[in-house]
C-alpha cells in the first residue's frame, strides 16, 4: 500500500515534540515585556494562546542576559519575574492545545550603550559597527563600535544560555531554540567577516563554530537533543551582517556537528531574511539530506505561501514550514490555510507598539463569518 502523500496537514515528531500540523509560528520580536522588567505579561500569554493552532511555536528571541538586549521591551530568560512571565504564556499555550519553545537570543553587536549595564559597549567576536541605528529608551540612536569578548568571558557567556535553557524548562517551555541567524552574536562568531579573532574562538572553521557548538551542547545538557534546535541564516544580510567568505564550508560543518548531536530540528531562513529567497551560496537541500539521514526535521522559513509551503513539504523538501508575518494578522493560521480562505493583512504600523492594538485585536475566522 503506497503511504498518503505528506500536506502541511500531516502530523510531524520533531524530536519529543509531537506536531499535529506543519504549520510552524516563527518566531517574531513584538515588543510587548514590561518596561521595568522585560517580562511577558498577560497580553503576551493572551496572544500566543490565540495562535496555539500552530503544529508548533517558536517563541519571539528571548535574551539571555542584559548584556544580550538590543530592543525596547525586546522579553527576557533569565530573571524570576521573566520565567514567571513565559510561566503564564507556556500555561495559556498548553490549555488550548499548543506546543511551544524558547528561542534563546543574544544579540552581540547589535546593542547600544542605552541597553548595557552601566553603558558599557556591546559585545561581539571581535570590534566593528555593524552601522545602522537602533530605537533604545532615550530615542533613535547610532549604533557604537564593539568590543571583542575576553578569552576569559567565553565561559560566562556559554552560563548565560545554559542558566536561560534551564529558566525556559522550569517555565513550562517544551524545548528551545537557539538563535544563531540574522546577524546576531552566535552569528557574529561564525562568519569570518565578522570574527577575527586569532585565539581558540577565531579563524578555522572549529574555532568559529565552538561557541555556537558549546550553547547548543549546554541546552542537549538540560533538556535532551530531541528538545533543542536552531535558527541558521548561511546567507542572510540581516542587520548589515557581511557574507562568511565560504558559508558553504562553515555552514555546511555546522550541519555535520548538528547532525551527528541528533538535535530536533533546524530552522533555516532560505536566502535574505523578510526579503528574496536568493540561495547563491549555500546548498540547502544537501543540508536537508544531512539532516534527513540523522532525523533531524529541516524547517524552512521566508517568504512561503501556504502552496508554496504545501509543495515544499510533499515533494520532501522540508519537514515543516515556519511562517512570521502571516501568523501575525491570522492567529488561526493553519485553519484558514487548510480551507484556502482569505488572509487578512498585518498593520505595519503596530508591529512594534506596546498595547493590544495590532497584537491580540486581529480576529479569527468564526469571528468575522
Amino acid at each position: 500500500m503506497n503511504p498518503q502523500p505528506l500536506t502541511l496537514f500531516s502530523p510531524l515528531r520533531v524530536g519529543a515534540i509531537n506536531a499535529p500540523n506543519r504549520v510552524f509560528m516563527a518566531p517574531l520580536t513584538r515588543t510587548r515585556a514590561s518596561a521595568d522588567g522585560d517580562a511577558p505579561t498577560a497580553l503576551a500569554a493572551e496572544y500566543y494562546a490565540q495562535r496555539a493552532s500552530a503544529g508548533l511555536i517558536v517563541s519571539e528571541a528571548t535574551q539571555v542576559l542584559q548584556q544580550g538586549k538590543g530592543y525596547v521591551r525586546a522579553p527576557g530568560i533569565y530573571s524570576p519575574e521573566q520565567e514567571a512571565g513565559w510561566r503564564l504564556v507556556t500555561d495559556a499555550v498548553h490549555a488550548n492545545g499548543g506546543r511551544i519553545v524558547a528561542q534563546l537570543w543574544h544579540v552581540g553587536a547589535i546593542s547600544h550603550p542605552d541597553f548595557q549595564p552601566d553603558g558599557a559597549l556591546p559585545v561581539s567576536a571581535s570590534a566593528f559597527n555593524p552601522g545602522g541605528t537602533t530605537y533604545t529608551q532615550n530615542g533613535k540612536r547610532e549604533r557604537v563600535t564593539t568590543r571583542a569578548l575576553e578569552l576569559a568571558e567565553m565561559p560566562g557567556i556559554v552560563a548565560a544560555f545554559r542558566h536561560s535553557s534551564e529558566v525556559a524548562k522550569r517555565a513550562g517551555f517544551d524545548g528551545v531554540e537557539i538563535h544563531a541567524a540574522n546577524g546576531y552574536l552566535l552569528e557574529q562568531f561564525i562568519r569570518d567577516s565578522s570574527n577575527k579573532r586569532t585565539d581558540a574562538y577565531g579563524g578555522s572553521v572549529a574555532n568559529r563554530l565552538r561557541l555556537t557548538l558549546e550553547v547548543v551542547d549546554q541546552a542537549i545538557a538540560v533538556f535532551g537533543a530531541d528538545r533543542v534546535g536552531i535558527r541558521l541564516s548561511p546567507v542572510s544580510g540581516s542587520n548589515n551582517a557581511q557574507p562568511d567568505s565560504n558559508p558553504q564550508a562553515t555552514f555546511g560543518a555546522l550541519v555535520d556537528a548538528l547532525a551527528a548531536r541528533k538535535i530536533a530540528f533546524v530552522h533555516f531562513i532560505e536566502g535574505q531574511t523578510r526579503d528574496g529567497r536568493d540561495l547563491t551560496g549555500f546548498d540547502f537541500a544537501a543540508a536537508r539530506r544531512t539532516l534527513a539521514a540523522a532525523g533531524v526535521c529541516y524547517i524552512a522559513n521566508n517568504r512561503y505561501d501556504g502552496l508554496m509551503a504545501g509543495d515544499a513539504i510533499a515533494s520532501g523538501a522540508v519537514d515543516a514550514v515556519a511562517f512570521g508575518r502571516l501568523f501575525i494578522a491570522n492567529p488561526d493560521l493553519p485553519a484558514r490555510l487548510k480551507i484556502n480562505a482569505p488572509l487578512s493583512d498585518l498593520d505595519p504600523n503596530t508591529l512594534y507598539s506596546h498595547g493590544p492594538e495590532g497584537y491580540t485585536d486581529y480576529p479569527a475566522m468564526s469571528a468575522t463569518s
